[in-house]
């Protein structure tokens, strides 16, 4: 019998446990946040790495953020060896996005070029702002704004910008 996957896809990190039936505080870290009704199960990864699927008995939603109790953990003991873990989803599982739009995950790695040619690096991070989200390469940090990202080729692993005068 082979063990399953790791799924690549992060979609909540369990942050502390709530009361003490075993119901777990989660950080959502999706754009779709009703994922999560939809779950009937979800791969957990503790911070020992040992990670495995795991059903989901319930979730609701509190203050930013999900309250999900997974079978089998029915006591804050067991909630509590739990702060940390990620849930995680295969790539398969994603929602659909318009044509202009992208998860982090693939922007993250991509070489960004200006329309002059000149490299910046490679995204290292997306900061995530209420406006616009921000991408951060070694040499420059570049607004995720139609004017100025041109173009995004996901396939060859490279973004162009049009660097724009006061932003």
């Amino acid at each position: 019998m082979t063990e399953p996957q790791r799924p690549d896809v992060t979609i909540g990190t369990v942050v502390a446990p709530f009361g003490i039936k075993g119901e777990l505080k989660v950080r959502l870290e999706t754009d779709f946040p009703e994922r999560f009704d939809e779950l009937v199960e979800v791969w957990i990864e503790p911070s020992d790495g040992r990670g495995r699927m795991i059903g989901v008995e319930n979730v609701r939603f509190h203050q930013n953020g999900a309250l999900v109790k997974f079978k089998g953990c029915d006591d804050r003991n067991c909630a509590e060896e739990l702060r940390g873990a990620e849930l995680r989803i295969n790539r398969e599982q994603l929602r659909e996005l318009e044509s202009d739009q992208f998860y982090v995950h693939d922007i993250l790695g991509l070489d960004v070029y200006t329309t002059d040619g000149e490299h910046l690096g490679k995204i290292t991070e997306v900061l995530q702002g209420a406006a616009n989200d921000v991408y951060v390469t070694p040499r420059a940090m570049i607004p995720a704004l139609k004017q100025v990202v041109r173009e995004v080729d996901l396939a060859n692993g490279r973004m162009v910008v049009e660097p724009i005068e006061g932003l």
